[in-house]
């Protein structure tokens, strides 16, 4: 199942499926993995105490039929917890918030030779979601804004929006918080987008966005740090 649902995203390249520990110590010796999917149950020894054993180990989601061991790999930083048998909407989501760990923390990627300029415009600078049984990808570059739409959200690009049944602190989850910033209980905003600030509304190309007053402080702390000289 790992193996489709991996083929079936372009910016994850499967490097190896190991049976063991043992196996899988010596893989990620020879290669620089960013993700890590590891089962509860292994022969020899078990997925927990495998990552316990790792000095720098990559961004970890397990993958088990064994709910009581959650706690236990949360408390060991791993990235998510996929309860099998999951979706690959479950499988997207843990994908997503692994994607999100590593541009936050670009040292996962120090030995490959990439300039700042490619950084910030690699291959982990898009989203993918599902809805109306398609897969979409949503470069975040394109991305406007987010509006919660009573149990769905509206995701707003450049180039038009889709309706989906999903949670806004979901995607406040997943994007990388030094651009997409929660201006409302209703809205997260792309800054790099935003015309301008008057009063407690946001001008967003012909789009006008209110900002909540319990946001309006946070907001344009970060608007300032990052993007205020």
């Amino acid at each position: 199942v790992l193996k489709k649902y991996i083929g079936d995203l372009s910016n994850l390249q499967l490097i190896m499926v190991c049976n063991n520990a043992l196996d899988a110590i010596e893989e990620l010796r020879k290669h620089q993995i960013h993700i890590l999917f590891l089962d509860i149950q292994l022969p020899k020894l078990t997925g927990v105490n495998f990552l316990k054993s790792l000095k720098d180990p990559p961004q970890t989601i397990f993958t088990t039929a064994y709910s009581e061991y959650a706690v236990e790999g949360f408390e060991l930083d791993a990235v998510d917890y996929l309860l099998k048998p999951f979706s690959f909407e479950r499988f997207l989501m843990a994908v997503n918030k692994a994607i999100v760990r590593i541009e936050r923390q670009p040292q996962l990627i120090k030995n490959e030779k990439k300039s700042d300029a490619e950084l910030n415009h690699s291959e982990s600078d898009f989203v993918f979601f599902k809805s109306d049984k398609k897969i979409y990808r949503i470069d975040l570059d394109e991305l406007l804004y987010i509006e919660a739409v009573k149990d769905y959200v509206k995701i707003v690009t450049s180039n038009g929006s889709h309706l989906i049944l999903q949670t806004l602190k979901h995607w406040e989850r997943i994007l990388p918080g030094q651009i997409f910033q929660r201006a409302h209980k209703s809205f997260i905003v792309n800054l790099k987008k935003i015309d301008n600030i008057s009063g407690n509304i946001i001008k967003l190309e012909d789009i006008e966005i209110p900002i909540g007053r319990h946001y309006r402080e946070d907001l344009l702390r970060e608007i300032e740090k990052r993007f205020i000289n």
